[in-house]
């Protein structure tokens, strides 16, 4: 059966909320458009510029980590899963 994943920061925890919103600013090569959006409805995919964003930072504790790491799936004895980050668009 497949579950949703319980989205949290790595290091402290903290949850982003449905309206919380991250900006595509310059940082990594390709990015910078500006757009705001959660980045976790889209994997980390801007929808103004489709960079694909591989960290992401977190707003409690302001460190920057793999975006795949946010994603922790409910404890399964048959299976271990990896997100699926989309390479670019």
């Amino acid at each position: 059966m497949d579950r949703e994943p319980h989205i949290h920061c790595p290091l402290c925890g903290w949850e982003p909320r449905v309206d919380s919103r991250w900006i595509c600013a310059p940082g990594e090569p390709g990015s910078g458009c500006m757009t705001r959006w959660n980045v976790f409805w889209t994997g980390g995919c801007c929808p103004g510029c489709g960079h694909a964003w591989k960290l992401t930072a977190c707003y409690a504790c302001h460190k920057a980590t793999p975006l795949a790491h946010w994603y922790h799936y409910p404890d399964d004895a048959d299976a271990t899963r990896a997100v699926q980050v989309p390479a670019s668009v």
